[in-house]
């Protein structure tokens, strides 16, 4: 196996740069996940891993080769799309083991490693199939089989579930997961959906406008963010952001009342003060917010309260809370849990 080095990795559409001096290493036998908004670039940079994209400028290395002007067939890598592409009117098998026949491989060994293959993704029974009487998280099972019995030196895989319902996405989740597991392959894998990220990756690479924001393991990302943008967008229901003030080493909020809380000494002005719905506790004593809706999910509920100056506030409570709308609540919180940023620069303020 071999890891994936970028050293000022640019791309530009003529005199629109979309990727922006991207550094970065993926070790071999990683599971390194690109997470971000639509148009951050994640698959434009993935792209250009695979050799589908020609990078302007800077170096693309896949173990020790420098791959950057080397065409996608030679690279080494085996890709899996949103989309499955794969030949309606072949079988599963044949689907399989169809690039190693074209590859002049002997009908024998191809039987053995599609064999092989089929029993790691547990497609034994469906062999003799067409992919119209396959599922699609089975489709996409025999996607990733073709690309495995290549035996790549990188996985890539871009957005592979986002054409699943949310039930076979969890059960791909767990399928790539366990297959990550056995076979200890180095896999780069994109996604829009900061779920599948926490739940898959060794390392995560949060972009935005093709800039990496912070790379590092998925609970370095959640406890330990560097700035506001990866706060908010790792953790799910997202983290809060209230508006507050610093001065004199402490933070006052105009929306809730004395927070008591301490702020940088160096530090003066605006800042955002960031607080995670399950670091929040209700104070039923408090009038602070107005309630607007309760999501009951079974296992536990969130309300989605608003502030006396209109921002909003994600509070996570137990199951079966009595909380309804139009209700006035405060709220309780550790100074441990909370997190502060500058509102202009809005990177992360820290004692």
């Amino acid at each position: 196996m071999s890891g994936v080095t970028l050293n000022k990795a640019v791309k530009k559409y003529g005199q629109i740069q979309v990727i922006h001096g991207v550094d970065l290493k993926v070790e071999p036998g990683e599971f390194c996940v690109f997470v971000g908004p639509s148009g951050c670039g994640k698959s434009t940079l993935l792209r250009m891993i695979a050799g589908l994209e020609e990078t302007t400028s800077g170096q693309i290395k896949i173990g020790d080769r420098d791959v950057t002007n080397v065409d996608a067939a030679d690279r080494g890598i085996a890709m899996v799309f949103q989309t499955y592409a794969l030949y309606p009117h072949m079988t599963v098998e044949a689907n399989m083991g169809f690039g190693l026949k074209m590859g002049g491989l002997p009908k024998a060994e191809v039987k053995a490693k599609v064999d092989e293959v089929a029993k790691i993704l547990q497609l034994g029974d469906y062999m003799d199939r067409k992919p119209k009487a396959l599922s699609g998280g089975q489709r996409q099972r025999v996607a990733i089989g073709r690309a495995l019995v290549r035996g790549p030196e990188v996985f890539l895989f871009d957005e592979p579930l986002s054409n699943l319902d949310a039930e076979l996405r969890v059960d791909m989740r767990v399928e790539i997961a366990r297959l990550h597991q056995e076979i200890g392959a180095t896999m780069i894998y994109v996604t829009h959906d900061q779920v599948e990220a926490m739940t898959l990756a060794d390392k995560i690479v949060v972009l935005r406008a093709g800039i990496i924001e912070q790379v590092g393991a998925p609970m370095e990302l959640y406890k330990n963010p560097d700035n506001k943008f990866v706060a908010g967008f790792i953790g799910s229901p997202s983290m809060n952001f209230i508006k507050g003030q610093s001065a004199n080493g402490m933070i006052k909020s105009d929306t809730l009342k004395e927070l008591g809380l301490n702020a940088p000494k160096d530090h003066s002005g605006e800042v955002y003060i960031g607080l995670r719905p399950e670091h929040i506790e209700i104070d039923t004593s408090g009038d602070d917010l107005t309630v607007d809706i309760v999501e009951q999910l079974g296992g536990v509920s969130y309300i989605y309260s608003y502030t006396k100056t209109n921002e909003r506030l994600i509070i996570e409570a137990p199951s079966g809370t009595d909380i309804k709308r139009g209700d006035k609540i405060g709220i309780k919180f550790n100074a441990e849990n909370v997190y502060l940023f500058d509102v202009k620069t809005e990177l992360r303020l820290r004692a």
